[in-house]
């Protein structure tokens, strides 16, 4: 983990968007109110951006040397989104999820390694400089 200042809100934080992802990946499509034919269309994006977004949100607060540690963990928090699904009765597992998850975990860490990594470090820096700046 990076050398952060509010460590463990943003472990929080983390905790809190990995069990929206769950939850809403367990929730019953007519919660969300959609049409089957929508859900087919868009599930495979959905996947693809919440899994861009995880590990950009987790590349901030990691050094670059343990991505590949977080694309592996995302992948088997994908994984075990499926195995979840494919129990509960009523949601379906799908190998192409799991690739659609892979291929925005890779995304999101080819952006990371683009630079925006470690962005949690950076936004904790400029509030620091900020509330500086204020007094």
């Amino acid at each position: 983990m990076l050398p952060l200042r509010h460590t463990r809100r943003w472990r929080f934080v983390g905790a809190i968007i990995l069990l929206v992802v769950l939850l809403a990946t367990m929730a019953p499509a007519f919660l969300f109110d959609v049409r089957l034919k929508q859900v087919v269309s868009h599930d495979k994006w959905a996947h693809f951006l919440a899994f861009l977004i995880l590990a950009v949100w987790f590349s901030g607060q990691y050094a670059r040397q343990s991505y590949w540690r977080l694309g592996t963990a995302l992948l088997a928090f994908g994984a075990l989104i499926e195995v979840c699904q494919y129990a509960s009765g009523y949601r379906s597992a799908e190998w192409l999820d799991l690739a659609a998850d892979l291929a925005g975990i890779v995304v999101g860490l080819l952006l990371a390694v683009a630079g925006a990594g470690g962005w949690s470090l950076r936004l904790e820096e400029w509030r620091r400089v900020r509330n500086l700046a204020g007094r």
